[in-house]
């Protein structure tokens, strides 16, 4: 016990002289500061100045990175909302209205000499033009209702309208989904197929070089296609044959 007392009184020693030290050197600082101040004052204002502006500078900045990043977040989720918005949008334009969309979405990700070419004599295709890096692309669009499926022989028919325009790209841009076989033909033929999932992602500002990469690599698992069916119903009429959806039908002719 004895012991014990003597170390804690030379524990209780040692910090005072620890404090008296500090203490000594404070004031000691105090005195030199108060004798040459005159001589020194002028940098110490600067220094005092140069940390509150560089306190100020470094809020700024970081005020600035939160703001742009909630006004990012803002954005995105924005864009995610409009692109539900409007595929509903989509999904109730004429079949003209729709090429224009394709066509217009084509020209926003840098494509040249964009037109529409549907209509009687299209050959199949309904927008032509060039890739950003000038390759010739053929678009072919169809405004189905989801309930019902591409078939093989409307991407063939684009194999088709490929080599009457000399394309060098055929784009199947599509409000549904592909059949098995028609994305079989897609991916031995490199036709980048634009189903409806990726129609919301280009709509809601995915550029179509970044859906080219895409393509081809299936439309979701067996649980994503039993979440369409149950979503948009299920079809008992042949694939590729359109569902009338409602008094507007002029898209669901092409």
């Amino acid at each position: 016990m004895a012991a014990q007392r003597r170390g804690r009184r030379r524990r209780r020693a040692a910090r005072r002289d620890a404090l008296s030290r500090r203490a000594g050197a404070g004031l000691a600082g105090v005195l030199v500061l108060a004798v040459f101040w005159s001589a020194i004052w002028m940098y110490v204002v600067g220094v005092v100045v140069a940390a509150a502006l560089g306190g100020l500078g470094w809020w700024l900045w970081r005020t600035d990175r939160i703001l742009r990043g909630r006004d990012r977040a803002w954005r995105q989720q924005d864009a995610v909302a409009a692109g539900h918005r409007s595929l509903a949008e989509v999904d109730a334009m004429s079949g003209t209205e729709f090429e224009e969309l394709v066509a217009a979405l084509c020209r926003r990700d840098g494509c040249r000499e964009v037109r529409r070419v549907g209509g009687s004599g299209d050959q199949g295709a309904d927008v032509v033009g060039r890739l950003p890096d000038g390759r010739a692309m053929v678009v072919q669009c169809k405004r189905y209702t989801p309930s019902a499926v591409i078939a093989s022989r409307e991407v063939r028919d684009l194999l088709g309208s490929k080599v009457h325009f000399g394309a060098d790209v055929a784009v199947f841009v599509t409000t549904t989904r592909f059949s098995r076989q028609a994305m079989d033909v897609v991916v031995r033929n490199g036709i980048i197929a634009v189903s409806r999932d990726l129609l919301g992602a280009w709509n809601s500002g995915a550029s179509l070089p970044s859906l080219m990469g895409v393509s081809g690599h299936g439309q979701g698992d067996a649980r994503h296609l039993a979440r369409w069916r149950k979503t948009y119903g299920r079809t008992r009429r042949r694939p590729g044959r359109p569902l009338r959806d409602g008094p507007d039908v002029s898209g669901l002719a092409q």
